[in-house]
């Protein structure tokens, strides 16, 4: 079973800090360029970064730019994303999932697994 397993959300305040995870399971995540999505209520779901598999090239959608960073570390088959100065509009389930190769394409397979919820509330 094709599985991605997201971990590390919560509840914070205004430009609080979490970092998530994103675990493969029966999916070798390293030969894919990765990406993290959400889904807030109300709202479709929305790109928010994407990562090459070799993990030199990010990107961002612009409202995250400068406060979100994307990593991954292939040995270990997890993506992460580190969120610095949450704001109340990212609040949203969060979503990882993989490109269809691995290059950054702008196209994606979502969602695999059960997301992992951030909410910025005061």
């Amino acid at each position: 079973d094709v599985q991605l397993v997201e971990s590390g959300g919560g509840l914070v305040q205004p430009g609080g800090s979490l970092r998530l995870s994103c675990t493969g399971s029966g999916l070798n995540i390293g030969v894919y360029a990765m990406n993290w999505v959400r889904l807030a209520p109300g709202k479709g779901l929305e790109w928010v970064s994407g990562i090459n598999s070799a993990g030199d090239r990010e990107y961002y959608r612009d409202s995250v730019k400068g406060r979100f960073t994307i990593s991954r570390d292939n040995a270990k088959n997890t993506l992460y994303l580190q969120l610095n100065s949450l704001k109340t509009e990212d609040t949203a389930k969060y979503y990882c999932a993989n490109d269809p190769g691995p290059e950054y394409s702008g196209a994606y397979y979502c969602c695999r697994g059960q997301g992992t919820q951030v909410t910025v509330s005061p």
